[in-house]
């Protein structure tokens, strides 16, 4: 019975405290980054440090309890206040959090250091599924897969989901048709927003979780330490197909992450060769403005304006809007062109998207004007 009994133990502990997705796991995923570590490491540490609280706390209170019970001769002790009692129970608590904060406020600044990324991806939250946009890579994955955009859908199919009787799928309703596909090693930056209600970006095993919110760009990062698939949910609730817009991040090696970008370019028709004119593009805006035209701003535009300038959200005049606009109109150009790139008021810098060029945001700036005249 005895051997019984510890078996049983073990097998619930090992349950319990694996840092794996298996079925009845009731701790946090493996941890496959360093932020991601940390996040377990520190959840670790303040659960030990809250039980050993709970254990001397409860134990001392039902020891009092039970030894200075009425019915063994003990009767209650009247006094109005201990100073010395009241310094410790103030100190010891204190010390306590200090204890605790220390390494959490060291995790949260890591967790909110996006500078320096290798590459920076644009994930919008759409009901019900998510639209990727590689923005713009650094170093050597400079121009590599710039440009290149997609939907992710859930691939689950709709007899799994509604009929009882056809099998599960192994990643039933975690699996979808184009994952988001990142280089190992690499810091990947990743901007967040929304087009229609609040999402959140959710990755577990990355230890990334952000907010999408319709008219606002918010970041987060990672660093995925090993290849493989990845998998995450919409962490908002955001309607009633909420459950059916998950998250898939594959991890690649770098040459494997350039060749699936090649092979995106091809197959999607990516403008290679403005990836490739990019460096110039920014060298000389005004000219790239000038000879992109109404296109190149209407892209822009699409991209990185619509979410606030379409809605007339956070303050943003609606494009199209006459009486929104006329007073910026009167400011002349010049003056539009320097509170879209530097920022004015709520507006940050290029909308809060650094990876524009000047060039670019004159050719939104340009679009947005000629259809609100």
């Amino acid at each position: 019975m005895a051997s019984t009994t510890k078996n049983w133990v073990t097998a619930v502990a090992a349950a319990t405290w694996a840092g794996n997705a298996a079925a009845g796991n009731l701790n946090l995923q493996e941890p496959t980054t360093t932020i991601a570590a940390q996040i377990y490491s520190l959840h670790t540490y303040i659960m030990v440090v809250c039980v050993v609280i709970f254990v001397l706390v409860f134990g001392a209170m039902f020891y009092s309890i039970f030894k200075h019970r009425k019915s063994v001769g003990h009767k209650a002790a009247h006094f109005h206040e201990n100073t010395t009692v009241e310094i410790i129970w103030t100190v010891i608590p204190f010390l306590i959090l200090l204890g605790m904060a220390a390494p959490a406020t060291k995790t949260i600044l890591a967790m909110k250091d996006t500078s320096n990324a290798d590459i920076t991806i644009k994930a919008v939250g759409y009901q019900w599924k998510w639209g990727y946009e590689y923005v713009r890579g650094e170093g050597d994955l400079a121009g590599v897969s710039d440009g290149i955009q997609f939907y992710s859908n859930l691939s689950t199919t709709k007899d799994q989901i509604y009929d009882k009787s056809v099998k599960k799928s192994e990643n039933y309703l975690l699996e979808v048709d184009n994952p988001l596909v990142v280089p190992v090693g690499k810091k990947v930056r990743i901007l967040t927003t929304a087009n229609d209600v609040i999402h959140a970006f959710w990755v577990p095993s990355f230890g990334v979780k952000q907010d999408a919110i319709p008219g606002f760009i918010r970041d987060t990062w990672f660093t995925a330490e090993q290849t493989g698939e990845f998998r995450g949910q919409c962490a908002e609730l955001c309607g009633k197909e909420h459950g059916f817009m998950p998250i898939v991040v594959k991890v690649v090696t770098v040459d494997e992450f350039k060749a699936w970008a090649a092979k995106q370019a091809k197959d999607t028709g990516a403008p290679a060769a403005e990836t490739a004119a990019a460096p110039a593009a920014q060298a000389a805006p005004e000219k790239t403005a000038a000879a992109g035209g109404a296109a190149d701003g209407k892209k822009t535009f699409e991209g990185a304006c619509a979410a606030c300038h379409m809605t007339g959200v956070a303050g943003a005049p609606k494009v199209g809007e006459k009486a929104a606009w006329a007073p910026r109109l009167a400011q002349g150009k010049d003056a539009l062109y320097e509170h879209a790139i530097k920022g004015k008021g709520v507006m940050p810098p290029k909308g809060g998207n650094a990876a524009l060029s000047d060039g670019e945001v004159k050719a939104a700036v340009d679009h947005m004007v000629s259809l609100s005249k």
